[in-house]
């Protein structure tokens, strides 16, 4: 690929990944970055924890800022920049700088990383005062400035997924009354009901009141600020309101450009990260991807995945030929002492692929039974029946419980059986597991279902 122009829209973690990774190959590029917000290159994950008080500086989220971009890397990195619509005919971008100011600027190829933002049904007085979505550092502050301002003694998170739970622990380290409202039976719709469960009881230990299957309805505000929130079943009054329903993807750019979607709204992209649209490309949580399982389109929003996507974007950016190989879902939390893991796919999924399965469950502990701070561990495993191919597991439990989770995203996209994952030649010592690992535990109860 020639040294032309890129231009890529967004800043965070797709966007500059590949910016850094076209910069180490072609040190001469002419390399434009628009970001709307003031930051970039920051971990949105880590804003529960500094909004629950486990830090006092968010600049500690920050990995890069503008100046360093500019300054160390020779990024032309401009904030609050924000692209209104992309012209795929002329191959330029309008920018909107302010209210007023507009300009527009050419590209050769450009990359849209434009992430996600917070799901939240159309219902009435949802742009009311005190009703949060977390997707982006400047999301995060806003929720601090409001806390630190408004002084609230009340909140409901509505929607049980990672930043739900994770929102709702750091607002009880913060002294709120919290509540959290779910359609579903249990909380994290990412993993299966009977391992929901032991997390819905996880919160209920820290004091958050859970109100399962209710539909969120509506706000009631007064003087422009949410006063409660309401269900399909009650009223609920709260000071903050957290939407923790999941994201959706940043795809009006592309929708705009008529380029094409895929899964879930979100771009549809090649394994080189290339668009339907020449000359354009995307990554990040606002591109879909592949289960490596199914071979099926997915949309699955995280960072680890959109800095990998960055990163293979940015390698065929600069003359490269890299591909990016899909996913198996693996994913991790935290609700306080509690671990939550899954990899792989839940039972609901394998109904609706009508393959035959089988699942065993295990408790034990993480560590030798009678080394101190041993504490309990469930892991669940899925299983093809006959041919033993893993399909999926799902753990929770205290310290040391969710990092086992890798072992069995390996042994996923490695492609093996649960034989093979029982003669693993896992590592032993009283203070890290029992002889046998919890994981090789599940494993050899499987074996005799399927």
């Amino acid at each position: 690929m020639s040294e032309d122009r890129i231009v890529i829209v967004g800043g965070d973690a797709a966007g500059m990944s590949a910016a850094s990774k076209i910069r180490r190959e072609q040190p001469k590029r002419d390399i434009l970055v628009l970001e709307r917000t003031a930051f970039t290159s920051y971990s949105a994950c880590g804003m529960p924890y500094f909004l629950g008080g486990l830090f006092d500086d968010f600049e500690k989220l920050i990995a890069r800022s503008p100046e360093t971009f500019r300054e160390e890397y020779d990024i032309d990195v401009r904030t609050r920049h924000e692209v209104i619509p992309v012209d795929p005919s002329n191959q330029r971008v309008t920018i909107r700088m302010g209210r007023d100011k507009v300009i527009q600027e050419p590209y050769d190829q450009l990359l849209i990383a434009t992430g996600a933002r917070p799901s939240c049904p159309e219902i009435p007085n949802a742009d009311a005062a005190g009703i949060f979505g977390l997707s982006t550092l400047a999301s995060g502050l806003r929720v601090h400035e409001f806390m630190s301002t408004k002084k609230p003694k009340s909140a409901v998170v509505v929607g049980g997924g990672y930043i739900g739970l994770e929102m709702a622990e750091a607002l009880v380290r913060q002294g709120l009354d919290v509540s959290l409202v779910q359609r579903s039976p249990e909380v994290m719709g990412t993993l299966d009901p009977d391992m929901g469960k032991l997390v819905s009881q996880a919160l209920r230990d820290i004091g958050v009141t859970l109100y399962l299957e209710e539909q969120l309805e509506a706000f009631e505000e007064k003087d422009g600020a949410v006063t409660a929130v309401v269900t399909s079943r009650r009223t609920l009054p709260t000071d903050l309101a957290i939407l923790g329903m999941g994201v959706q993807p940043n795809a009006e750019l592309a929708t705009k450009a008529d380029i094409r979607l895929g899964a879930k709204g979100a771009i549809e992209v090649d394994s080189r990260m290339r668009t339907s649209t020449e000359n354009i490309w995307a990554a990040g949580d606002c591109a879909a991807t592949v289960h490596r399982l199914t071979g099926q389109p997915v949309y699955i929003a995280l960072g680890t995945i959109a800095n990998k996507q960055g990163v293979v974007a940015g390698t065929n950016l600069s003359g490269g030929d890299a591909r990016f190989p899909g996913v198996v879902g693996t994913a991790v939390s935290k609700i306080c002492d509690v671990e939550v893991a899954r990899t792989g796919l839940q039972e609901k999924e394998l109904r609706n692929l009508d393959i035959n399965y089988s699942t065993a469950t295990i408790k034990a502990k993480t560590r030798a039974g009678y080394f101190p701070g041993a504490g309990p561990i469930t892991v669940k495993m899925i299983a093809e029946r006959i041919s033993g191919r893993l399909l999926g597991a799902q753990i929770v439990g205290v310290e040391g419980a969710a990092k086992r989770i890798d072992i069995v995203a390996t042994a996923l996209t490695a492609g093996m059986t649960v034989m093979d994952l029982i003669d693993l030649d896992l590592s032993y010592a009283p203070p890290f597991s029992p002889v046998w690992d919890p994981v090789q535990t599940a494993a050899r109860k499987l074996v005799k279902e399927i």
